[in-house]
C-alpha cells in the first residue's frame, strides 16, 4: 500500500495551475453516451475516479481514447456501436457511476446499474435520481442493491420536482431529458460550477437547455446530438485547497486560471479565519506571512462556517476550512450540515495536537492555533485526505499518511505538483 511522508513545517511558494473540475468530468463522461459521434473533452484530470469511468465506458463497448491523459488531459469518446451493461465492481468503486442510467435509458431503453461507490461521508441517497427517471417515463425494479430500469419508448419531458436540490441527482434528470420528447422543467434544481458546465457542453453538442445556473432549468428535447470538443473549467474545489496549504503553511502561491467569479463564498469563509486572498484577474494570490486571527462577528460573537448548496459554502471545503481553524487565533464553530460523517476525521487532527470539541456528528469548535505535530495518519475519504496533508504539511516533524489512494481518488500528482512548491512530500510503497 502506497503511503505519503511529509516533513512538516515549509512554506509553500509559487505558482500553481488547478486541474480540471473532477465533478465536471463524471457526469459529462456519462453524456457521452448520448451520441454516436465522437466528443472530445479537454481539461480532464488525471485521477483514479475518472480513469474508473473510462474504464467503464470501455467495457461497455465505447470507444475511448485516453491514452496521453497524463499529459494531454484529453478523452476522445465515441459510443457508436452497441452498448452493454456496465460493470457493477468498477461502479462500486465511483460515485459518478450512477450517472449511466440516464443516458443508457436514451439510448437503450435498458439500464441495469448497481449502488454507486464514493466518499464514506454519511448516507448518499440515490432517491432524487429515481424520482426524476420516474417522472421522465422510466419503470425501475430493486432488486437488493440494483436498480433495473426500462423506457417503454421515449422519455417523455415533464415537470420535475426534485426533493432535494441533488447536484448528481440534478445532472441525472438534465441527462435524461436532452432526448426526451417535449419539454422538462427541473425545478429545485441543483446549480453548482460543475451543473453549468455539464448544461453548456451538451448545449455545444446541440442540446437546448436554459436557465443555467438557476434553480429551475428547462430543457427543450431534442432528437439527437452531434459530437465536438468541451474544454472543462478549473476545479474550484482544489483552488480551495490550494488557498488553505498557503494560508497554514505561510508561503505566498498564486493560483492561475482560478475561476474567481466560482470562489467569492470561499474566499468569505476563509477571511472569516483571517487569511487575505488577492483577485488579479483571473488569478488568485495569497499573501505569504499571514498572522492567521479569527474575525469575531458583531459584539465578540464566536463566528460560525457553514456548508449549503450553491452559491453557499461547499461541502466539500469543509474539512480544509476546519484545518484552516485549527491555525487561526481564535475560536470557530464549524457546523457540516449536509453530511453526518464528514467531520468523522476530526481525532487524527487531535492525535496531531489540535483543540477541537465534536459536538456532534455536524459540529465541531476549534480553538486555534495549535502547533500540531507529525503523526501517522489515515485517509478516509477524498476531502479529508487532503485535510490532513494540509495538517502535515504545517505540523512539526514527519508525518506518514496511509490510504492515499483516497486522496489519488480527487487530487491529480499531488506530491510532485507540491514538491513544486516546496513541500517535503515524497510518496512510498
Amino acid at each position: 500500500m502506497e503511503r505519503l511522508i511529509v516533513e512538516g513545517g515549509q512554506p509553500l511558494n509559487g505558482e500553481i495551475m488547478p486541474a480540471g473540475n473532477k465533478n465536471s468530468a463524471q457526469p459529462m463522461l456519462a453524456a457521452c453516451l448520448l451520441t454516436d459521434q465522437p466528443v472530445t473533452l479537454r481539461n480532464v484530470p488525471y485521477i483514479a475516479d475518472v480513469s474508473t469511468l473510462l474504464e467503464m465506458l470501455a467495457g461497455m463497448g465505447v470507444e475511448v481514447e485516453a491514452s496521453g491523459l497524463a499529459t494531454t488531459h484529453t478523452v476522445t469518446i465515441q459510443a457508436k456501436g452497441p452498448i452493454e451493461q456496465p460493470d457493477r465492481d468498477l461502479g462500486a468503486r465511483v460515485r459518478g457511476s450512477i450517472l449511466m442510467a440516464g443516458p443508457l435509458l436514451t439510448r437503450t431503453g435498458h439500464a441495469i446499474v448497481g449502488q454507486p461507490g464514493g466518499d464514506a461521508i454519511g448516507r448518499r441517497r440515490i432517491d432524487t435520481h429515481l424520482i426524476a427517471l420516474q417522472t421522465l417515463g422510466a419503470t425501475i425494479e430493486i432488486e437488493n442493491d440494483q436498480y433495473i430500469m426500462t423506457a417503454n419508448g421515449r422519455l417523455q419531458g415533464a415537470t420535475i420536482f426534485l426533493d432535494e436540490a441533488s447536484v448528481t441527482g440534478t445532472e441525472q434528470a438534465i441527462l435524461a431529458a436532452v432526448l426526451a420528447e417535449g419539454e422538462t422543467a427541473i425545478c429545485n434544481a441543483a446549480a453548482e460550477p460543475h451543473v453549468q458546465d455539464l448544461c453548456h457542453m451538451l448545449n455545444s453538442l446541440g442540446a437546448h437547455i436554459s436557465g443555467i445556473g438557476s434553480n429551475t432549468i428547462t430543457i427543450r428535447g431534442v432528437d439527437h446530438l452531434n459530437g465536438g470538443e468541451h474544454m472543462i473549467m478549473s476545479d474550484h474545489i482544489e483552488i480551495g485547497s490550494f488557498i488553505g496549504l498557503a494560508a497554514v503553511t505561510g508561503g505566498e502561491i498564486r493560483i492561475k486560471k482560478a475561476v474567481p467569479q466560482h470562489m467569492r463564498m470561499t474566499n468569505l469563509v476563509f477571511n472569516k479565519l483571517g487569511v487575505q486572498i488577492r483577485v488579479e484577474g483571473e488569478d488568485i494570490v495569497v499573501p505569504g506571512g499571514q498572522e492567521l486571527r479569527v474575525a469575531y462577528d458583531i459584539h465578540d460573537a464566536v463566528p460560525k462556517i457553514d456548508d449549503g448548496i450553491w452559491p453557499a459554502f461547499p461541502s466539500d471545503m469543509m474539512s480544509i476550512a476546519l484545518v484552516t481553524a485549527t491555525q487561526s487565533a481564535g475560536t470557530v464553530l464549524i457546523f457540516e450540515k449536509m453530511f453526518e460523517s464528514r467531520l468523522f476525521f476530526v481525532d487524527r487532527l487531535i492525535s496531531m495536537g489540535a483543540r477541537i470539541v465534536l459536538c456532534d456528528p455536524h459540529r465541531a469548535v476549534v480553538v486555534g492555533k495549535s502547533q500540531l505535530r507529525g503523526d501517522e495518519i489515515t485517509s478516509p475519504d477524498i476531502r479529508a485526505g487532503m485535510a490532513l496533508l494540509q495538517a502535515a504539511l504545517c505540523a512539526q516533524g514527519k508525518s506518514t499518511i496511509f490510504n492515499v489512494g483516497q486522496i489519488d481518488r480527487g487530487y491529480e500528482a499531488i506530491e510532485s505538483r507540491l514538491e513544486a512548491l516546496g513541500a517535503r512530500i515524497k510518496r512510498v510503497s
